[in-house]
């Protein structure tokens, strides 16, 4: 049984893997994987696995040959945790108290702290590239520089020197160019809550950040002051942002007294089932919303797709959820009791939303305006300007047949059989903002945690699934050929934990096209489960 909350290892210097089968001569460059690794310190340990200590990994792939190394992002949260030999500084899920032994001042200044917190910078959930530089990222207004060849990490970036934002979203978007694009919230800054939607620029000063040059894009006025909307990503296309504001809400007075009511921040986060969710469509020229206003029921989305244009219509796709069950699946405690079944576990539906972009002024109310042939997704007019919108479920968390084998290529047959759906979906980067057929993700059944990595095809709703006994792949990172024509040619990379007793954890090397290994890496050292990835090609 995997052990999601034991400390690993870091391996800092360079090891070769061993390789099996035939790693493409074109492939070369370096995947970089990002996640939570190191779960207690001394006598103490953290409650919730997004909270563990950022570990990096990287393999890098040359000429054939596979290099890995890894090691623990040291940033002042680690500094501080590792120098005080406990944890000390809190993080979403695990509310750290002062050692009972320090005295009253050192009590009174860690609640001051967290009356008005400043957030960790442990950036565990992914990395972000701003110009020539790449960053390890949470969600907190800190990001930190590494060097993306050593995983050394270097200065410490906090977003607000450079615009007001106390959240960022950790899953930004590029255009051809190499721009940035971000959204992060700003809370009660001049008496006013609002999503901010921001451009990073590609080129930057020689040894300045390009964070020097950003300017905001639009934006978005929150619908409650101290309640916004909690978020994980947004959708971009050639000249749309989509920016769902979903009835998933951080209260913030309740943040403030957390540490007082000795309660952690997580605890503050707050489902309104009962509120509508809202989308904004922002015309990225003029910076505004258009004018027709969208919504749909309540959901949770973590994770969008892509999104689209097309005939007078935004198409997006989302990972949705009907709670908020996802994050209480990470409690440490509860993967230690069932780390492969979880009652409590709401599976996701991968849906897909269509926005009309204009209002037809002569359509009767109650008229679905979407009049793409090939969607089942509707946009009802609820009043001129104002659309109610419903999703085609692409993939509704239905029933697939798991084979018994040790390992397998299969397409999957809708079946009584075990309830699951698709998460952490990544496609070829180069189709986003345009009309995708692909997508490349991660199974999850009766948890969230996963055992199998997917490709799935939109247009005939079929799936390939690569699986091994007692192994955890992690998320899908397409990789395409250079010059390629075709949207899925081109490999997909994911790391591996290996359970079997006596076999390496690996590289796992999959033919985009087929779904077959074409070839894995074994490492001498071990992995972990992380969350992210970001591949940089040599």
């Amino acid at each position: 049984m995997a052990d999601f909350s034991r400390n690993i290892p870091e391996q800092p210097e360079p090891t070769k893997a061993e390789v099996k089968g035939n790693v493409p001569s074109w492939l070369q460059g370096s995947l970089l994987r990002n996640g939570p690794g190191l779960f207690s310190v001394g006598d103490t340990s953290y409650d919730h696995w997004f909270d563990g200590m950022a570990l990096m990994n990287s393999f890098t792939i040359k000429d054939g040959e596979v290099t890995h190394r890894s090691r623990y992002l040291r940033g002042d949260t680690y500094k501080a945790n590792t120098t005080a030999n406990r944890i000390v500084v809190s993080e979403m899920g695990t509310m750290a108290y002062p050692d009972p032994s320090k005295n009253f001042i050192v009590k009174a200044i860690t609640f001051l702290n967290h009356t008005v917190p400043d957030f960790t910078d442990n950036g565990a959930s992914n990395f972000i590239k701003y110009g020539k530089d790449y960053y390890a990222t949470s969600e907190t207004n800190y990001i930190r520089k590494i060097d993306p060849v050593t995983l050394e990490t270097q200065d410490k970036v906090d977003y607000m020197k450079y615009l007001p934002v106390n959240l960022v979203s950790s899953h930004p978007h590029y255009d051809s160019e190499g721009n940035a694009y971000n959204v992060g919230t700003s809370i009660a800054d001049k008496a006013k809550t609002k999503y901010m939607l921001f451009k990073v620029p590609a080129d930057s000063d020689k040894g300045k950040t390009a964070l020097k040059g950003v300017e905001v894009v639009c934006t978005v006025p929150c619908r409650s002051l101290l309640m916004p909307s909690y978020y994980h990503s947004f959708g971009m296309t050639d000249n749309y942002f989509i920016f769902i504001e979903q009835p998933l809400k951080l209260d913030i007075l309740r943040m403030a007294t957390a540490y007082m009511r000795g309660v952690n921040w997580a605890s503050c986060l707050k489902f309104c089932p009962e509120e509508n969710t809202l989308i904004h469509l922002i015309d990225r020229k003029t910076g505004k919303e258009v004018e027709t206003k969208y919504c749909t029921g309540p959901m949770i989305v973590y994770h969008h797709v892509n999104a689209f244009e097309d005939d007078g219509h935004v198409v997006f796709d989302v990972i949705a959820y009907k709670d908020n069950s996802l994050y209480d699946a990470f409690y440490l405690s509860k993967l230690k009791e069932t780390p492969d079944f979880d009652d409590s576990y709401s599976v996701p539906s991968y849906k897909r939303f269509v926005l009309p972009i204009h209002s037809d002024k002569g359509a009767a109310v109650g008229e679905n305006l979407v009049k793409l042939k090939y969607t089942k997704a509707s946009a009802v007019k609820e009043k001129e300007g104002k659309f109610f919108c419903q999703a085609e479920g692409l993939c509704e968390g239905g029933f697939f047949t798991l084979p018994l084998v040790s390992q397998v290529v299969w397409e999957s047959q809708t079946c009584l059989s075990v309830p699951s759906g698709l998460e952490l979906p990544r496609i070829n980067y180069g189709f986003n903002g345009k009309k995708h057929r692909f997508i490349y993700c991660n199974l999850v059944e009766k948890s969230a945690l996963s055992k199998q990595t997917v490709k799935f095809d939109t247009e005939t709703k079929e799936m390939t699934i690569w699986a091994e006994d007692n192994c955890w792949p992690s998320e899908s990172v397409f990789v395409p050929r250079p010059n390629a024509e075709a949207e899925d040619d081109g490999v997909v990379l994911s790391s591996v934990i290996n359970m079997n007793p006596g076999q390496s954890s690996f590289l796992l090397i999959l033919d985009a096209k087929t779904f077959k290994e074409v070839a894995r890496a074994n490492i001498s050292g071990e992995l972990h489960k992380d969350m992210h990835g970001f591949f940089i090609p040599h």
